[in-house]
């Protein structure tokens, strides 16, 4: 139980797609040619520390997100079955737990490099206590939990190469662009359940035509930005061709969205964003190594 309970503080299966986001971006950055590595090869040694420590730093962030939110999580049903709303865990063991993985985190992070450690912290800060907050008070929190939600590749890749160059803003670009499509899905899907809790999160805090359109809008900007790899070089053929179709798909599955305003199309909107980021994220990657 006691495990089970862990598990569900650091909300694993999310830390999971967060690490390997991270990781695959680590990937990509090691295959850049530099001073330090005129190679291009890959310290593996430093992929498990990001691994390790991402998921450390992760799994902190949602152990503090629960904490604030421990009250609101008993008044929704996906959420009252976790330690804290449940009454397994109290709120000193859950940020022993928290900080416990937060220092550990940080620092394994912070061995890679320096900004690894700062972005890794300005991440935890930004979801758990400025994200968290707003999310009662309105939708533009969405916009603000997108920036942490977007962060990982970016700390994956400077991991690797310790610099913000055009591919580590690109990897973040796409990863940004797609949090908005994913998460007003998800909105969408558990609205009646987010409301229990005083939750404001689709564009226009309901159900309706305009935030079907909004979340429209946002997966057509995405199909651009998908190709930026294509456009600059950086990915051929491949990666370009495999991500403008699963944008397409994710496109067409926005519309219908817009068409039906049905939670069954919200749905398959949601399963469809779970595919489409680690998709083009791997074809990115195989892209960066064949043409290496």
């Amino acid at each position: 139980m006691i495990w089970k309970d862990l598990v569900k503080l650091v909300k694993f299966r999310l830390t999971f797609l967060v690490v390997f986001s991270a990781s695959i971006s680590f990937l990509i950055g090691s295959q850049i040619i530099t001073a330090t590595n005129p190679n291009g090869v890959i310290n593996w040694g430093n992929w498990a520390k990001l691994i390790i420590g991402g998921f450390l730093i992760t799994g902190a962030a949602n152990g503090f997100n629960e904490i604030i939110e421990k009250d609101l999580d008993r008044l929704m049903t996906r959420t009252a079955d976790r330690p804290l709303p449940a009454g397994r865990m109290n709120n000193g063991q859950a940020l022993v737990i928290s900080l416990l993985m937060g220092v550990c985190g940080t620092y394994l992070l912070g061995s890679l490099n320096l900004l690894t450690g700062f972005l890794s912290v300005f991440a935890i800060i930004l979801y758990a206590f400025v994200y968290t907050p707003l999310k009662q008070k309105s939708p533009i929190s969405v916009f603000v939990g997108a920036i942490p939600g977007a962060l990982p590749p970016l700390i994956g890749y400077v991991a690797a190469n310790p610099t913000i160059d055009q591919i580590a803003l690109i990897l973040f670009g796409i990863q940004f662009m797609w949090q908005f499509v994913h998460f007003w899905a998800i909105a969408w899907v558990l609205d009646d359940d987010y409301k229990l809790a005083g939750f404001r999160l689709l564009p226009t805090g309901k159900r309706d035509r305009a935030s079907a359109v909004i979340t429209f809008i946002f997966a057509i900007v995405l199909v651009p930005v998908s190709l930026l790899p294509t456009y600059y070089g950086y990915g051929g053929y491949y990666v370009g061709g495999v991500s403008f179709v699963c944008s397409l798909i994710f496109l067409y599955q926005s519309f219908v969205l817009v068409r039906t305003l049905e939670i069954k199309s919200a749905r398959q909107l949601m399963f469809g964003s779970f595919i489409y980021l680690p998709v083009v994220q791997l074809m990115f990657l195989f892209d960066f190594i064949v043409k290496k």
